[in-house]
């Protein structure tokens, strides 16, 4: 139930910031680390925040591991830049820690409607990026063609962590598709309605527990449906 409602807020939030403005934006003070939103680690040592330069901040733009309660830079997160993020506000970007401290995943747009989910490890004072799973493709396999940037409308990740090395990962994505092919790959996994000009829009949701092991790498259990009431 906590995971479906972080879902639907994550989903509230993306119709609210389409229909009012195209971006969450903020114009940052120099020196000015604003703590994103769920940014605190558990142990309180760590957080992360954003900044960026000129306003409405898209110049330099990146996210950064913090040392705290001192609030100086540690790390600059890989792939979170001004190259690849659609918001600059810090409540725009949502954390979620392992509850060690030694992980942390964030989820931002980088479309409209589209995520992307990063995970770092937190080695000492610097955050390394880790792969992140696919459940889609565990689902639809490799050779399933989905351009993102016409197929795939709306993709909504978001992790809850169970322990210092697993966590839930639910994925809801939105695609618009000629013929009904996809929605058969995806089985129980995906939602089928056809469209008034013969399209079909097509809602895969899943989710699983994540495991990762002593070198980091992700095992992914058994894929889960997720809700299609998004």
């Amino acid at each position: 139930m906590l995971l479906r409602r972080a879902i639907l807020a994550l989903a509230i939030t993306l119709s609210a910031l389409s229909q009012a403005h195209a971006t969450a934006e903020h114009t940052y003070e120099k020196g000015e680390y604003g703590i994103v939103a769920g940014g605190w680690a558990p142990n309180k040592h760590l957080a992360i925040a954003v900044h960026g330069e000129g306003e409405g901040a898209h110049d330099k733009f990146h996210a950064y591991l913090m040392a705290e309660p001192s609030h100086v830079r540690l790390d600059v997160l890989d792939d979170i830049s001004h190259e690849n993020n659609l918001d600059t506000a810090p409540d725009a970007y949502y954390a979620s820690w392992s509850p060690d401290s030694h992980y942390v995943a964030i989820a931002f747009r980088t479309e409209r409607h589209i995520m992307t989910l990063n995970i770092y490890a937190i080695e000492g004072i610097h955050a390394r990026l880790l792969a992140t799973p696919d459940l889609f493709r565990k689902a639809a396999g490799r050779t399933v063609v989905v351009k993102t940037d016409g197929d795939m409308r709306t993709y909504v990740p978001s992790v809850t962590w169970r322990g210092p090395r697993s966590y839930e990962l639910n994925d809801y994505r939105l695609f618009v598709e000629k013929d009904r092919t996809l929605a058969d790959k995806l089985d129980d996994l995906g939602h089928l309605s056809k469209m008034d000009d013969g399209r079909y829009t097509i809602e895969f949701s899943a989710h699983a527990i994540i495991t990762l092991d002593r070198r980091n790498r992700n095992h992914i259990g058994r894929l889960r449906r997720g809700g299609f009431e998004l």
